[in-house]
């Protein structure tokens, strides 16, 4: 698995990552988590380091109110 250099750090993730949002809300009911689970482990073993957890912004005046607020 190629690896990326996360910011100024000495930090290394893998160049290929694995978006976390959906897992538990952002596109609707939040799937199984046994599921999920063995989704994440099955990332492992192949090499994935990088796991994005961010919760999507928007630029839409509620969000704004919602992150700033």
């Amino acid at each position: 698995m190629q690896t990326r250099k996360l910011g100024n750090s000495n930090l290394e993730v893998s160049a290929i990552g694995l978006g976390c949002m959906g897992m538990s809300f952002g596109y609707g009911p939040a799937a199984d988590k046994q599921e999920m689970i063995s989704v994440i482990r099955s990332a492992v073993d192949r090499g994935i380091t990088f796991f994005d957890t961010a919760v999507k912004q928007s630029r839409s005046p509620s969000a704004s109110r919602r992150m700033w607020t």
